[in-house]
């Protein structure tokens, strides 16, 4: 399927936010990080030091945004034809590698400090600068997050939050410098370790959480809903089920799904059919459906529709049964096919789909039964 000219404008004009957005980050963090720098190595402050690497490595990752998000916009290629969005997802782990590194080398050196410590000598400027830091980070840090939530770019959403912690971290250097110069009592390295566990604990959340996006999360159930409910407005489709959907990268999904219709339905009606229902879809959530199976509905047998509705009512009487669907009976050849969902929190889901042949072939053992095991991938 051809996406339209539009689409290519969109993902164009994301392209363009992140990358803008991406370069004020690096402006502002790089600006910090040189004072920041100046400011620590003049009043021997340990804590000031650390947060002027913790911004340069803000500003790496910045970087490492705009060159994911430059690859990830390439065009489909013969041997990437999905495209190449998941890079992305490779930059976000990036960043949280380097937070995470960032983290470990500065408890490390606080370490150092811990056990050969440095009298501080704060200036008034020294302070000043370091409060200026905590009001720039707090701006900074709302709007990257903001325009990655709205972008869906988990690499802006990433350096939205470091730049909140950097906030918080800056503010307790301030808090430290204020208790040094009223009690003489110097938490500097101290502060330094604490300092440096919160970033490590933030770069392994930020780690598993994209991690966890590369191994393959479950479609959002919300958009799972709405695309099935777009379908079922569509007449005679009384039915939307098995709905797969594929992420490749942020806003790039591709699926396949079922779709239940009269049994009295030509091929030339299937056809027509099936391609308003992937246009449809695409214009409305720009998810792709790659594939659009069918379950034939018996319309001309009523005894089918008794014997479906008997064996929906036993069936779904096992709590780990979440729907039958896809159900025909041929009368000539004596068969009944259906399928059913079988949830994840099922302690033996094979066992619970056994029970379910059983109760069927139990209630109607005249008529041999092709029963499918099937899972709901956006179960909740």
């Amino acid at each position: 399927m051809k996406k339209p000219e539009t689409d290519t404008r969109d993902a164009q004009s994301r392209e363009n936010i992140i990358i803008r957005t991406s370069i004020i980050g690096i402006s502002a963090n790089i600006f910090l990080a040189v004072l920041k720098a100046i400011m620590g190595f003049a009043s021997h402050s340990i804590a000031i030091i650390l947060d002027a690497v913790n911004n340069l490595s803000d500003a790496t990752s910045s970087v490492i945004t705009i060159v994911g998000t430059k690859l990830a916009g390439k065009a489909p290629d013969k041997k990437h034809p999905f495209g190449h969005g998941r890079i992305e997802y490779l930059s976000a782990m990036i960043i949280a590698i380097i937070i995470l590194y960032a983290g470990i080398t500065s408890f490390i050196e606080s370490i150092k400090k811990i056990l050969n410590p440095v009298t501080p000598d704060y200036s008034t400027v020294t302070l000043a600068t370091v409060a200026a830091a905590v009001i720039v980070k707090i701006f900074l840090g709302r709007y990257v997050k903001s325009v990655g939530e709205r972008v869906k770019s988990d690499a802006l959403i990433n350096s939205g939050e470091d730049a909140k912690l950097d906030a918080v971290i800056s503010a307790s250097t301030l808090i430290a410098a204020v208790i040094y110069l009223l009690f003489e009592i110097s938490l500097e390295a101290w502060l330094g370790g604490v300092i440096a566990i919160i970033i490590i604990k933030s770069g392994v959340e930020m780690l598993r959480e994209t991690l966890s996006r590369i191994l393959g999360e479950r479609a959002d159930a919300s958009l799972a809903r709405e695309i099935k409910k777009t379908v079922l407005e569509f007449p005679d489709v009384s039915g939307a089920y098995d709905l797969v959907l594929h992420d490749y990268g942020p806003e790039a999904f591709q699926g396949s799904m079922h779709i239940e219709i009269p049994d009295t339905y030509s091929a030339e009606q299937v056809d027509e059919l099936v391609r308003e229902i992937t246009m449809t879809v695409y214009r409305k959530h720009n998810v792709i459906l790659a594939a659009i199976g069918v379950y034939s509905l018996n319309t001309k047998n009523q005894k089918a529709v008794e014997i479906r509705e008997n064996l929906k009512k036993n069936i779904l009487q096992n709590p780990y049964i979440l729907q039958m669907h896809g159900f025909y009976l041929n009368e000539e050849k004596k068969t009944i096919r259906f399928d059913v969902i079988v949830s994840f929190d099922a302690p033996d889901r094979k066992e619970a789909y056994k029970e379910t042949v059983k109760t069927a072939r139990t209630l109607y053992p005249e008529y041999d039964f092709q029963i499918a095991m099937d899972t709901d991938f956006t179960e909740e």
